[in-house]
């Protein structure tokens, strides 16, 4: 006997619809998997077998095929065991009714039938939406995630033994209330009152948290760098409903909870040094996302620049320029978004303490070497440099510069005027030249600043671009409309570190 039953496969963030065609037949006794399974899918035979055994189902002793349609799509990970557990218990007369028809199916089974999460509940919700299912069969632990598509009937089965009840309309869609957006997840991340002593760093983390942009420091240990980064989160705008289902939907596909998703931070991704290009801005076989998709709407801060491999910070030109990577393999091509602030810390030299200071002892080929692996078109794409020093104790011992909340107020407006700008969700950074030229709003004494300074800093086209960009947004965070000449002169000289590098 045939059945068929509904499930996905999850490619990149994407989920792809899968039918899963089960067939019982007279014969010796086999279990065969069809349609390009990974090991983790063809071992849900056994997984299948045992749950069905333990939940006091009978096993048919018979012959069984299971083919994943699309055959010629790969299948990864085990989320497709309930799909055929439910297509063999129909097969076999233990499910009747059109439930397969009307329902998604994805799980993994345990060995006692009991039903875990698996990776991507929100990005198959939504496919199950639009594959024009009625709803969608998950585990409990999904069950809050797939909650947050709209349209759809989310039903939590904790049970291989509930897909009987699934099947005689004899169980409900469970309504999970997703947490309200707040500022609860607010109240537990770093202050950036802790960053003392270091006003012009406070400025910097200001304008990339209003703006969007990227940022580089430079300085010795000690003087605050992955303290400053580590709190920029706390001066972002919350994340709104549709960026707060992207972040769940990249966070789910990577096998990640959150719990309360409309009211979790940004994400705030902080990869070692000795991280691969592929790992870096995603890749594998199927394609995996990577760092810079799971840093969507958030920030990727690279600390310790200068110790990264060549080849992965160079494999940020497309991520930091269009907002998306397309990952390309024989069989298929993936485009994943990346859209973050990119943060950078790096020491002057291998020593850390700079050939200014009188204690560095490092050659000067050294020197040359640890700072030309940012390259001249990586760093072009950088909006902010900040050379920095080590704090004075009497710096230390002070009373902070600034909150986190006085910070976010200016961030929060200034954003505010953005989006009426560009529109909701949108920033400064993420506009395209033509925008530019729209929205500047430079007036006379500002354009001959940025023409001066680009003779005297030999910018490129797009160093120009990113110059008027960033006076934008200070413009932004004074609230003014129009960008003069001395937004514009304190962006060059933001920038002027950049084109100082050597190798720029």
């Amino acid at each position: 006997m045939l059945a068929v039953a509904r499930t996905f496969a999850l490619i990149g963030i994407e989920a792809e619809p899968v039918h899963v065609e089960l067939n019982v037949a007279p014969g010796l006794p086999a279990f065969a998997v069809v349609g390009l399974p990974d090991a983790a899918v063809r071992e849900s035979r056994e997984r299948v077998r045992a749950a069905l055994v333990n939940s006091d189902f009978e096993f048919p002793l018979k012959r069984i095929t299971a083919n994943l349609a699309p055959a010629d799509l790969p299948k990864v990970g085990p989320g497709f065991d309930l799909g055929i557990a439910a297509a063999l218990m129909a097969a076999t007369g233990k499910l009747h009714g059109p439930a397969l028809e009307r329902f998604a199916l994805a799980g993994e089974l345990a060995l006692d039938g009991t039903i875990r999460p698996v990776p991507g509940a929100l990005a198959m919700a939504e496919r199950a939406r639009a594959w024009g299912m009625r709803g969608i069969a998950v585990a409990p632990g999904d069950a809050e995630q797939a909650a947050l598509v709209d349209g759809i009937e989310v039903v939590s089965i904790d049970h291989i033994k509930r897909l009987q009840d699934l099947s005689a309309d004899e169980i409900e869609a469970v309504t999970v209330a997703p947490a309200p957006g707040g500022n609860g997840s607010r109240e537990r991340l770093p202050d950036l009152s802790d960053l003392r002593g270091q006003p012009s760093l406070v400025r910097a983390l200001e304008i990339t948290a209003a703006g969007g942009h990227s940022l580089m420091v430079i300085g010795p240990p000690g003087s605050g760098k992955t303290l400053a980064a580590r709190r920029l989160p706390s001066l972002l705008p919350p994340l709104g409903r549709e960026e707060a289902l992207e972040v769940t939907r990249i966070a789910g596909a990577c096998g990640e909870r959150i719990d309360s998703p409309l009211d979790a931070p940004r994400p705030f991704r902080s990869p070692h040094h000795t991280i691969s290009s592929a790992a870096l801005v995603g890749g594998g076989s199927p394609p995996r996302p990577g760092e810079v998709t799971r840093a969507h709407r958030g920030v990727l801060f690279l600390d310790e620049l200068g110790e990264f491999r060549r080849d992965a910070l160079e494999a940020l030109r497309q991520p930091m320029e269009e907002g998306r990577v397309t990952v390309s393999r024989a069989a298929r091509s993936i485009r994943l978004p990346c859209r973050f602030a990119l943060v950078a810390a790096s020491n002057p030299c291998p020593c850390g303490h700079g050939a200014d200071s009188g204690e560095c002892g490092c050659h000067p080929t050294a020197v040359a070497r640890y700072q030309t692996k940012l390259s001249g078109a990586l760093a072009d794409r950088i909006d902010l440099s900040l050379p920095v020093q080590r704090p004075s104790a009497e710096a230390l011992d002070g009373a902070p510069a600034t909150t986190s909340a006085d910070a976010r107020e200016k961030v929060l407006a200034a954003r505010e005027r953005q989006h009426r700008r560009l529109g909701a969700g949108r920033c400064n950074a993420e506009m395209s030249p033509a925008e530019l030229r729209r929205q500047a709003r430079m007036d006379d004494s500002a354009r001959r600043t940025l023409s001066d300074g680009h003779e005297r800093l030999g910018l490129s086209g797009r160093g120009w671009d990113r110059v008027a960009r960033v006076a934008r947004t200070i413009a932004d965070l004074a609230g003014a409309d129009r960008v003069t000449d001395r937004e514009v002169a304190e962006a060059l000289n933001l920038r002027r570190r950049i084109e100082d590098e050597p190798g720029a």
